[in-house]
């Protein structure tokens, strides 16, 4: 009997284990896609950012105006 109840132990520790490891798996597949959506937010803004960034925005040092104190 002894072997049986230590059977029982053991399947029961593992069934645990494996709704751990389960539920860390789904946390982190939680985590995998929050990233995913920040990652294409950010890639979108980037874009944004590359289509709207003309070269006119920064002129050469040479074109700038000088600060009124000069």
């Amino acid at each position: 009997m002894s072997g049986n109840l230590e059977f029982e132990e053991r399947l029961m520790n593992i069934e645990m284990a494996l709704a751990n490891q389960e539920r860390v798996l789904d946390d982190l597949n939680q985590v995998v896609i929050e990233q995913g959506k920040i990652i294409d937010l950010l890639q979108k803004q980037n874009q944004y950012l590359l289509a709207h960034m003309d070269e006119e925005t920064v002129k050469p040092l040479s074109e700038e105006t000088p600060p009124p104190h000069y």
